[in-house]
């Protein structure tokens, strides 16, 4: 037997992944155990609970791999300081302790975080590889064409290759500080969001704005080639060697200074986050184009950060060269883990490989799980009032009517999601043809801004009812944006004017439909996620509609659910109706008293206001 624990980031979002004479034992990211969002400590946590689940110590491992090498790292750090001296100073003080004294020392604080039980050298990878890792090693494909984008590795943001048998080979790449992600993170940071979780807002938000600065962004900003590389005019950028992602001459271009975080939206970030989104598109399909002839291949995998771009993965789908597309479930830095793990054991070691169907990625279902007496442990601790089902179609029944009343179930079950996305173990779930349920969700229940979206989640094998989704293509990690067919839209009869758009009823399933008519789709089948197959039959056989809204199970600015007293404690605080917690469902009104929070789900009153 080998085992090999992975390690990703110490800096954002650090993760932890065990692999296991190459099968995927399980992965965890360390924000889910200690509750702090996109925690950047040593993942200690999560260590723990993959050794466990592996029913191994840390002196039984036989390599430690982590998923860049900080050397490469600390050398474009410096080499990039010294490019923009004087300038940049105050910067420089900033960062280049902390690597002295952290990032440098990386085998010292791998030896703390494991007890100092493990004695064996460690592995490093590089960052890029460990993506493209990520990506090739668990998809069903014997071959395909690797692409990973991102916003910086050690020098590398892009990279081009192939995958075939048990090796990556990588063979191109863009370099720092020509970045897309950077870019993409620049202009999350211009319209108020927090850069490193606030794409996702920004992405959501495009919809809804012109994409009027384009030709700006590609004059100015952006010197893009046909094979999709490019250069960044950094004279509009600060993130080389400022505190800032942009600069003032940046500022000048977009017609004043970055809005204030938490202002009201005006048009300019609305036209600038659908700029932008198109540009990114726009540099994918060229990636993808030019990657395609280089290669000849037919499959495509994807991992970085920029992969987990759904609206531009949904495009290159529907419009790119390649017939098949697999994108890690993980793609951010988190999935680094997993990726250092799987290099390790097949391209390092020179283990085959054997692809599986319809993946290696067990669903993504990676994280911790508990059992029936565990759960009952915790409802018994927080005095909770629980019934528990009889049986599965019970449960599914049960909660399949509370769903078809208009009510909101937190949902739990089985191991949680390695990634950032909630597929169906710790979701929150609703009807997703309700007009009022996404503004009443967003508000009253996940605690967030009014214009986002939430996912369908839908019967794999009548998906193509509802959207456009390319056969045999499936979308069981909600990582494809897709068009919602035209029989089941509706015309805008009284078009309202930005976010508040969002009111507007454009389908049959308005909760899931978004102001351009598309969704972030997930497809559901009965061999990754059995559980919420049935629920979604259950509800069929009661509507007529097979699926659900699905969104993570969390509030603003807290990671997802890990525990059931997490799940309690989220259900209790929120305007979540039911919960279901393995066998057992729970109703908001018969909790006692003394644990309620006066935040309630009143979709009735949300309507009338």
């Amino acid at each position: 037997m080998t085992a090999i624990l992975g390690l990703s980031a110490f800096y954002h979002d650090s993760a932890a992944a065990l692999v296991v004479d190459g099968r995927i034992v399980a992965a965890a990211q360390e924000e889910r155990f200690t509750r702090k969002k996109h925690d950047a400590a040593f993942p200690r946590q999560a260590v723990e609970y993959c050794l466990r689940t592996g029913g191994l110590t840390a002196a039984q491992l036989d390599h430690v791999v982590f998923y860049e090498k900080p050397l490469l790292k600390f050398e474009r750090l410096l080499e990039t300081y010294l490019a923009s001296a004087p300038r940049g100073l105050r910067s420089f003080f900033q960062a280049v302790p902390q690597w002295v004294h952290e990032k440098l020392q990386l085998p010292r604080l791998m030896n703390e975080g494991l007890g100092g039980r493990y004695t064996r050298p460690y592995l490093f990878t590089e960052h890029h590889e460990a993506h493209a890792a990520s990506a090739f090693f668990p998809s069903p494909f014997e071959e395909a064409a690797l692409l990973t984008v991102d916003g910086v590795g050690e020098w590398a943001t892009a990279s081009l290759g192939l995958g075939r048998g048990h090796r990556i080979d990588l063979t191109h790449e863009l370099r720092f500080p020509h970045s897309l992600g950077l870019l993409y993170s620049a202009f999350t940071y211009f319209c108020g969001f927090k850069v490193n979780s606030g794409e996702y807002k920004l992405m959501g938000l495009a919809p809804y704005g012109t994409p009027r600065y384009v030709d700006l962004i590609l004059g100015h900003l952006v010197e893009l080639k046909p094979d999709g590389s490019f250069r960044l005019a950094q004279e509009y950028f600060d993130y080389c060697a400022g505190l800032t992602m942009t600069s003032p001459k940046f500022d000048r271009l977009f017609g004043g200074p970055p809005r204030r975080p938490d202002s009201p939206l005006t048009p300019r970030e609305l036209d600038l986050a659908a700029s932008v989104q198109q540009v990114t598109e726009l540099v994918l399909l060229r990636m993808a184009r030019h990657l395609h002839g280089l290669t000849g291949q037919k499959n495509l995998c994807l991992a970085g950060g920029v992969a987990l771009n759904c609206v531009g993965n949904g495009r290159l789908l529907r419009e790119g060269p390649f017939e098949n597309i697999w994108i890690q479930p993980a793609a951010g830095d988190a999935g680094g883990a997993l990726g250092a793990a799987l290099f390790a054991w097949h391209q390092l070691l020179e283990n085959p490989r054997r692809p599986a169907v319809p993946d290696g990625q067990h669903g993504s279902f990676l994280g911790p799980a508990y059992t029936a007496e565990e759960i009952a442990a915790t409802l018994a601790a927080q005095g909770a009032v629980a019934r528990r089902a009889a049986d599965e179609a019970d449960l599914c029944v049960q909660t399949a009517d509370l769903l078809a009343a208009g009510k909101v179930v937190g949902w739990f079950q089985g191991r949680m999601e390695y990634g950032p996305r909630a597929l169906g173990h710790r979701s929150i779930l609703g009807d997703a043809r309700h007009p009022g349920m996404q503004a009443a969700m967003n508000l009253k229940i996940k605690f967030r801004e009014s214009f986002r979206p939430f996912a369908p989640v839908v019967l794999a094998d009548r998906a193509a009812e509802y959207f456009e989704l390319p056969a045999p293509a499936e979308s069981p990690y909600m990582l494809l944006v897709v068009p919602v067919q035209p029989g089941h839209r509706r015309p805008v009869t009284a078009a309202g004017t930005g976010v508040a758009r969002v009111r507007e009823v454009r389908s049959d399933i308005p909760a899931v439909t978004h102001v351009d008519y598309s969704a972030r789709l997930q497809t559901v089948d009965a061999r990754r996620h059995p559980r919420l197959r049935r629920l979604l039959e259950a509800f069929a056989d009661r509507t007529g509609c097979p699926m659900l809204i699905n969104t993570s199970f969390n509030v603003r600015s807290e990671p997802i659910v890990c525990t059931p007293t997490d799940a309690y404690r989220c259900f209790m605080a929120t305007g979540i109706d039911a919960l279901v917690l393995g066998e057992y469902l729970l109703l908001k009104e018969e909790q006692p008293a003394a644990n309620q929070v006066e935040s309630g789900h009143h979709l009735q009153q949300f309507e009338m206001d």
